[in-house]
């Protein structure tokens, strides 16, 4: 088998061994594919990784920027106690009706709260309502604003708190610091300014899988 058979493989068995079947998440995932939203969301492994994560840090609200279909969210939603909440921000309108459908026939509605229009925009008024601090923030959008999703991050986790930003690898494009690619400058940008924020103490996993080659930063809020 090729790397990446062999990696598809494994994440299939450890998907059928460890993470039980969510039949109202793969509908999650089934009504984005019939609305043709781009077929990136995270794993089902992957998913119940964030899920483990909001577990053990005993979360109650959770931060996050990009929803797509609602997948990660609805992963999200499920470990908090009935209390908690998801703020989660999408720039499409699209994305955000069909991930407003799926959080409906998950029975997670009223533990999420879509606000749509650009992150950047949104995020001030988030802070302003005064719904944080938040435990774990989740960046998970468009890849050339990353700093900015980070800076606001920063301000809304609480100590003690995650904050975790998807797909920092590119496939090993993020080790080219001469691309044009926005997406990828937006990857090295974000770590060079996680590497120097007194504020967190991170680190970086690569990530292979069902998904391909990518990986995921995770940064602790100091105390």
């Amino acid at each position: 088998m090729s790397d990446r058979q062999t990696w598809e493989a494994v994440d299939d068995y450890f998907t059928q061994t460890l993470v039980p079947e969510q039949a109202a998440f793969g509908k999650a995932l089934d009504a984005s594919d019939a609305s043709d939203l781009p077929a990136i969301s995270v794993s089902a492994n992957v998913g119940k990784f964030l899920q483990l994560l909001v577990r053990m840090i005993g979360a109650r609200k959770v931060l996050e920027v990009g929803t797509l279909g609602g997948y990660s969210t609805l992963w999200f939603a499920s470990a908090l106690p009935e209390d908690g909440k998801v703020v989660t921000l999408e720039y499409e309108p699209l994305h955000a009706e069909v991930a407003r459908g799926n959080f409906r026939e998950a029975g997670f509605s009223e533990r999420i709260e879509v606000r749509v229009g650009a992150a950047l925009e949104s995020l001030p008024g988030v802070a302003a309502d005064g719904i944080g601090p938040f435990d774990l923030a989740f960046i998970d959008a468009d890849k050339k604003n990353n700093p900015g999703y980070f800076e606001w991050a920063v301000k809304l986790v609480r100590p003690g708190g995650l904050i975790l930003i998807d797909n920092v690898v590119r496939g090993g494009r993020v080790l080219d610091a001469a691309t044009r690619d926005q997406d990828v400058q937006g990857v090295r940008r974000v770590l060079e300014m996680i590497s120097k924020e007194p504020r967190v103490d991170a680190t970086a996993l690569q990530l292979v899988g069902i998904k391909g080659y990518d990986g995921l930063a995770i940064c602790l809020v100091k105390a």
